[in-house]
């Protein structure tokens, strides 16, 4: 991670500044004042429009002033108004509030009476959710914050500050101010100081006049505001690094207009991280001819000695360890050997690698009392030679037929794609019979179609799973509502997808999707079955992990397998200092987590096995991982919509011609009409074939959080109508999970495959095409993993999108693209890999590093650059070499 970081020397910070550090929530604490003010409003007495006025002059900031949304309804006016005992002299007020896009303007009023008041200060402009106000001293005993919002939304007040303060004014021709380390050397926008926990460091702010002059600003009245608690400031100007993390200060200095330094982040790292006993052991492996980097194949030739692994445990115990080939055959032993808390200990297995194939290094941890926990290694003993020509070096098929995946050192590999699509892959969708139809009438068809599906819905289930089809004769239905699906075992079917087919026409100025399946609910974790995973890392690509106590699972449980991504792995991955979007603001990540839908099939001791692989790794050191039970009675299944037309009233009057490629052509750019197709919210086991969309302005088909197993071919979407910005033109929006799209065609879209933030795969798209791009194909942000582009030909970018959005960061991790052609981005995410196998067409760069963000980024895995590889499709090999030909030929159809 040290290409990603300049780190600035702490001994040059000199820091002589007030803080504002971000209370729990993500509320901005009140910068301290200078050391000789007084915050005059704490303790006093407060009233308010509404709400619990005394939380705003308590001094806790995680108490808040909350008016009521009554309060609001009427004029958009909220007050909060404080006794100070007595008449005081004050001229600065600082307070914060949970947001500032819902705020229009604030007065502050001064008064002796409560009755006649005086206005000291308004804003209408620039304003933050870290207001100061400075203004000419007056003398009151009462103060009155009166805020009018813009919308109405909830708005939080944390703390109320007034002083007297003694700080100077700044001068009048005061044109510029910007930090400078101790030399007076001036720190460019988005310089990083980089600190350690515990650390403290200070830094210079000083100004230039209009005549050039260079003042000093130690003594001129500022604020300054840090964006997290991960680093606070004294009131004599003392930085120190409290935890791990990153924040943003910024200094502001009010002559006639504020002024603000560039942005700096003082970035925190810990170098006694993870020296726990949670941890266990911290491990390393080595051998001089092997790479051991994430995402890096971890190959040795055959002769070679063996790796070593080093043990430094974090508590007392016991290790033993065994060499495994080729995931069955011991070829070493490590016998039960001592741990004692700090010592560091090795192994290196016994003779040379004598055979080609997979090997694995696997520990088992002992301590008195507890369960065990598992560390692996893994590498592969390969000579380059015996890799067949034209095929790809970590991806590639065997003597035998089979796929051999390389791995690296962790295990992390290509995962098996084969398990997406409808009933888990290589299942032929049915045809599946008519229990009742519908022809054309006189004006809007919904009511007659939706009282259709109903009378269906009434219909017991078969034991085939379907009650039957609704089918819609030839011609043109106008829908001007929203068809809906909430039951089990129906299908929508036209009658052709052409001009003399079955159309629905969406009609009217309402934004809407045209058909919903199922419910939008999740699943139910039974949070008693809860059991943590006992593996250090569970590799990406892994079916197998340990849990503490298996006993109370079983073959053909549906669980969810958590992966936990701490503040330690956001910091990890710097999506903690994502650099501002340049003229605006991001938001930075907070932790999360990604839970894969699973089913187990075995279980062995405290092993289990599921039915599909994890597509992010799984590490102890980021918070780890657990596993729940589930229920999801809630969701439907076996339902699909087929052969028919779509198309969407719109104003063609409405034109614009601002879009994301800088082109400024005239497009429609009506939004009143219909935005989806399909949307499948809570569904497993349902498809979409056979679709022609014309006009839409969001999806042809959607594919939501909870939906799973969903297959989407053979459709195509033209002539798409919207303004061409965010949310807008996602032909295929994939936001579930083991879903599968083929053979589709699409015409004028933003992003015509995408995946949307944390999304949790495998998910593929296969032998697709998208022309008249306005951007690219893609996961679009906030870490959605395991997407597989199979031969699409398309603009495909799988990158840190840094800024764009709301702070995107990087938008995918584990990802293949696998005989793509076009333009193609494909970086590597930290942790994580994303590879390029057998792509034909432009390697594109990323948006960053650029001259606003030059930290480095690494490449993707690039394999076979330039011409496709042999294995034509990763998910027909996979697919055929898990369920037979049979499957193979069941996705044709």
């Amino acid at each position: 991670m040290t290409g990603w970081r300049k780190k600035l020397s702490a001994s040059l910070i000199v820091l002589m500044i007030c803080s504002q550090a971000v209370m729990a929530g993500g509320k901005q604490a009140v910068g301290a004042a200078a050391a000789e003010d007084v915050n005059l409003a704490f303790g006093s007495t407060a009233k308010a429009s509404s709400g619990s006025a005394a939380n705003a002059v308590d001094g806790k900031g995680e108490t808040v002033w909350q008016p009521l949304a009554a309060d609001r309804k009427d004029d958009m006016n909220v007050w909060l108004s404080i006794d100070l005992g007595q008449e005081e002299t004050f001229n600065k007020v600082m307070f914060n509030l949970n947001r500032a896009d819902n705020l229009k303007d604030y007065q502050l009023l001064y008064s002796n009476d409560q009755t006649n008041w005086n206005e000291a200060f308004r804003k209408n402009k620039d304003l933050s959710a870290s207001e100061t106000a400075s203004f000419e001293a007056v003398s009151a005993r009462y103060l009155k914050l009166s805020l009018n919002l813009s919308k109405d939304l909830n708005v939080q007040l944390s703390e109320l500050s007034v002083y007297n303060s003694t700080e100077a004014p700044a001068p009048a021709d005061l044109q510029r101010i910007y930090f400078t380390d101790a030399a007076g050397k001036e720190y460019p926008n988005n310089s990083e100081i980089r600190l350690d926990k515990g650390e403290e460091a200070t830094l210079f702010l000083k100004g230039e006049l209009k005549s050039g002059s260079v003042v000093d600003l130690s003594e001129v009245a500022k604020t300054y505001k840090s964006s997290t608690m991960d680093v606070s400031v004294s009131p004599s100007g003392t930085v120190t690094a409290n935890q791990v993390g990153a924040s943003l200060l910024q200094a502001v200095v009010h002559t006639t207009e504020d002024l603000k330094t560039s942005d700096l982040w003082v970035v925190v790292d810990d170098p006694a991280a993870f020296q726990g006993e949670a941890y266990v052991v911290n491990s390393t492996l080595t051998h001089p001819r092997m790479k051991t980097e994430i995402g890096q194949p971890a190959v040795i030739e055959p002769q070679d000695v063996y790796p070593t692994v080093s043990l430094t445990p974090t508590v007392n115990g016991n290790v033993t360890g065994d060499l495994i080939y080729n995931g069955s055959k011991t070829v070493d032993t490590w016998m039960k050997t001592a741990l004692t808390k700090g010592e560091a200990v090795e192994w290196t297995p016994v003779g040379k690698a004598d055979r080609q194939g997979s090997y694995q290094l696997r520990l088992k941890i002992e301590q008195s009392g507890k369960e065990p926990v598992y560390e692996s290694y893994y590498f592969t003993v390969l000579d380059p030679k015996s890799i067949p020509a034209g095929q790809s070096q970590i991806a590639f098929s065997g003597k035998d037929g089979e796929m051999v995946y390389v791995g690296d050192y962790r295990g992390n590999k290509i995962l098996d794609f084969s398990n997406v699509g409808y009933m888990g892959g290589g299942v032929k969708i049915p045809n599946v019979p008519v229990q009742a139809t519908v022809s054309p009438g006189d004006g809007d068809d919904t009511a007659r179609i939706q009282a259709a599906i109903d009378e269906v819905a009434r219909l017991p289930l078969g034991k085939d799973g379907f009650r039957g089809t609704v089918l819609l004769k030839k011609g043109r239905y106008d829908v001007g509502g929203t068809l809906t699906v909430k039951a089990s075992g129906i299908v929508l079917r036209g009658m052709g997808q052409d001009e003399k087919g079955t159309l629905i026409y969406g009609t009217g100025a309402n934004p809407r999707n045209l058909i919903e399946i199922g419910e939008n609910v999740g699943l139910t974790l039974d949070s008693g079955s809860k059991q943590t995973i006992s593996d250090l890392y569970v590799p990406s690509g892994s079916r197998t992990f340990h849990v503490e106590d298996a006993r109370a699972y079983h073959v053909g449980d549906q669980i969810v397998v958590r992966r936990i991504g701490d503040k330690n792995w956001i910091h990890a991955i710097g999506m903690d200092y994502i650099y501002n979007r340049p003229g605006g603001t991001v938001t930075q990540w907070s932790p999360f987590n990604l839970d894969f839908d699973r089913v187990i099939t075995a279980v062995n001791g405290n092993s289990i096995t599921v039915d599909a692989p994890l597509a992010s790794a799984i590490e102890r050191q980021w918070g780890g991982g657990e596993i729940y039970k589930y229920t999801d009675e809630a969701r439907i299944q076996q339902v699909g919509v087929e052969n028919m037309r779509v198309d969407s009233d719109f104003d063609p009057s409405v034109i614009d011609t601002v879009m994301d490629n800088d082109t400024t052509d005239p497009y429609y750019a009506d939004e009143k009409h219909a935005e989806r197709f399909v949307v499948f919210n809570s569904v497993k086991n349902g498809w979409v074939r056979d679709v022609t969309g014309y006009h839409l302005s969001y999806s042809l088909v959607q594919m939501s959080r909870n939906s799973k197993w969903i297959t989407v071919q053979d459709s195509s979407m033209h002539d798409m109508v919207s303004i061409i910005t965010g949310g807008r033109r996602y032909v295929i929006h994939q936001m579930g999970q083991l879903n599968f799209v083929q053979r589709i065609y699409t015409e004028t879209a933003r992003h015509a495959f995408v995946v949307d933030s944390r999304v949790q795969g495998p998910n593929v798209f296969l032998d697709g095409e998208a022309v008249k791009n306005y951007n690219t194909s893609e996961p679009h942000h906030r870490w959605s993993v395991g997407g597989l582009f199979d031969n699409i030909k398309a603009p495909i970018s799988i990158r840190d999108r840094a800024w764009l959005g709301s702070g995107h960061g990087w938008a995918g991790a584990n990802y293949v693209s696998w005989n793509t052609e076009g333009e193609l981005t494909s970086q590597q995410p930290p942790t994580a890999q994303n590879y390029a196998v057998g792509h034909v067409g432009e390697n594109v760069p990323g948006l960053v590093p650029s001259d606003y963000d030059p930290r480095p980024r690494s490449e993707g895995y690039w394999d076979s650059y330039g011409q496709h590889v042999t294995v034509e499709s990763l998910y027909k090999q996979q697919l055929e070499e898990r369920l037979g030909k049979i499957a193979l030929n069941n996705i044709r159809e």
